[in-house]
């Protein structure tokens, strides 16, 4: 290492130094060093804490009567970001790169020794030495911490003048010293980013649900489902428990997001539990936690449902298929705010907002005994009936282009619109699995229709029916043919406004046949013209 020494000339030193009789041991004391440092630095990850602490090995071992660690920031200065033998003020000391012995170690990335600090004029003395130490002459050493061949920083040491130190071993050796800090630092910048970038990420995520399920996003513009936006509204600026009912489909989840994400618990966390996904013997233990050897297999201590919550908002889908024990302690967290993990004494209280739902009529279950009545009018306390899509029918047409739009772009298809008959099919069917089963029944046309235009033939086979296609279970290939020529001349007129010459042009055909197949197929041409 080539080292650059200041007052050189003012300092000389024997030219043969007599034998080292002590290198063994000093050698020794040298690696027992770098084994505490390479400890210091890998024990925390609080770099700060870390340099402090390899400065105090180096003041312990090697007679470093002052330290200093200095790191250059993005802006070009240098900061002291560890010190130890120097007053609290001199902390905030900062140099720029070239200025006094540090910066200009930085600059040039080699060590410099100022064997007599009192008689070197370039050292501005800003980190000021301890009351006693400000008569006695010092030795200055100072190295660059580098990585990947830059200086990043550097360490400095006071020590104590001796005429016949070898500095050429000290700067060696606090050079390794800087190495291993130049990795500590690495390390310490990689986890920083990793950590910014998981917080950006995190922030983007929560700000996209609370997007996602704003209930402004829901789609419908129905009574019933006007009068839901008004109950969200309501029910989000309170803490009250909320109870959603609703046949299997209906968007319960979609509504209990919408509560969470407009409410004062935003920002703290939305747990879900499927109650019917979840086996008696295991329920319990998901929601409330367990101790170490509360049960065989649990080795540790794990949280509950409700303390992942904590702060947030705990939503219990399919309440009403919990069993009876698990019931007694749910309605002990309403009551009380506390409850203790499976195999645990400890109480543990609960800040969490509960909201429940259920496709289940509830008041069978108390009659049949099935579901205790006392938790029923803790969790009854706000109830939210959503309404099945067949009474609902008005949403319908947005609810299509909703699903349409966006199966369009997951799947890369250009589909524009749906044609009229596969309208009226969609319209006319009872929709048993709700909104659920018509967004799967469009991801399907979405996926079948190879065109611009999903017709009715693109849509399942159980809306086939008579009464929607005008088509029968046995069909014969002239019915076949007649129904798909009344889709297209249905499809054409809607595009032309029932201009019938219009529509003759864009199937390439004649008005006169266009005329004799709407009296054919009994097709009311006016309504296509509002």
């Amino acid at each position: 290492m080539e080292t650059m020494t200041a007052t050189a000339a003012r300092a000389p030193r024997p030219l043969t130094p007599p034998p080292d009789v002590d290198a063994p041991t000093r050698e020794a004391r040298r690696l027992s060093t770098l084994l505490e440092v390479s400890q210091a630095l890998s024990g925390t990850l609080n770099l700060k804490s870390s340099l402090h602490r390899v400065l105090e090995i180096l003041a312990r071992h090697h007679g470093a009567v002052r330290g200093i660690v200095s790191i250059l920031e993005e802006n070009g200065d240098l900061r002291v970001e560890a010190a130890d033998g120097i007053g609290d003020g001199s902390r905030l000391v900062r140099y720029r790169v070239g200025e006094g012995i540090t910066g200009k170690v930085v600059q040039s990335g080699k060590p410099i020794v100022v064997p007599h600090v009192s008689r070197e004029p370039a050292f501005l003395h800003r980190a000021a030495r301890r009351p006693e130490l400000s008569h006695q002459e010092l030795s200055f050493v100072c190295v660059p911490i580098s990585l990947n061949r830059r200086a990043i920083g550097a360490l400095a040491i006071d020590l104590k003048f001796k005429a016949e130190r070898n500095f050429e071993r000290s700067t060696k050796f606090l050079g390794v010293v800087a190495s291993l800090i130049a990795q500590a630092v690495k390390i310490h910048r990689l986890i920083e980013e990793d950590k910014r970038t998981l917080v950006d990420e995190n922030t983007h995520l929560r700000q996209e649900l609370r997007e996602r399920y704003d209930f402004s996003n829901l789609v419908g513009s129905s009574g019933p489902m006007r009068q839901i936006f008004e109950q969200v509204t309501q029910v989000s600026g309170t803490n009250t428990t909320a109870l959603i009912r609703g046949e299997s489909g209906t968007g319960k989840e979609l509504i209990a997001h919408a509560i969470h994400y407009s409410s004062l618990r935003a920002k703290k966390p939305f747990v879900k539990v499927s109650c019917a996904a979840l086996p008696d013997s295991l329920i319990e233990s998901e929601l409330f936690g367990y101790e170490k050897g509360a049960f065989t297999g649990a080795e540790a201590r794990k949280k509950g449902r409700f303390e992942l919550a904590e702060g947030g908002t705990l939503f219990l889908d399919e309440i009403g298929d919990i069993n009876l024990a698990t019931q007694v302690k749910l309605l002990r967290v309403l009551q009380e705010r506390e409850f203790e993990r499976v195999g645990g004494t400890e109480t543990v209280k609960s800040n969490v907002r509960l909201v429940a739902a259920t496709n289940k009529d509830l008041e069978k279950a108390i009659a049949a005994g099935t579901f205790r009545e006392d938790l029923y009018y803790r969790l009854n306390v706000f109830t939210l009936f959503i309404p099945p899509l067949r009474e609902r029918k008005a949403d319908m047409l947005l609810l299509v282009d909703h699903f349409l739009e966006k199966f369009a772009r997951e799947h890369k298809r250009n589909i524009k619109r749906i044609s009229t008959p596969a309208i009226d099919m969609l319209a006319s069917y009872h929709w048993p699995g709700n909104v659920r089963e018509l967004e799967n029944t469009l991801e399907r046309a979405v996926l079948m229709c190879d065109g611009e235009v999903v017709h009715g033939h693109h849509l399942p086979p159980s809306l086939q029916t008579a009464e929607a296609s005008g088509t029968i279970t046995r069909v014969s290939l002239r019915d076949a043919v007649g129904a798909y020529e009344k889709d297209l001349l249905q499809d054409a007129l809607k595009t032309t406004r029932g201009n019938r010459a219009k529509a003759a042009r864009l199937l390439d055909t004649t008005e006169r046949i266009i005329n004799y197949k709407v009296r054919q197929y009994g097709i009311d041409a006016k309504r296509f013209k509002s």
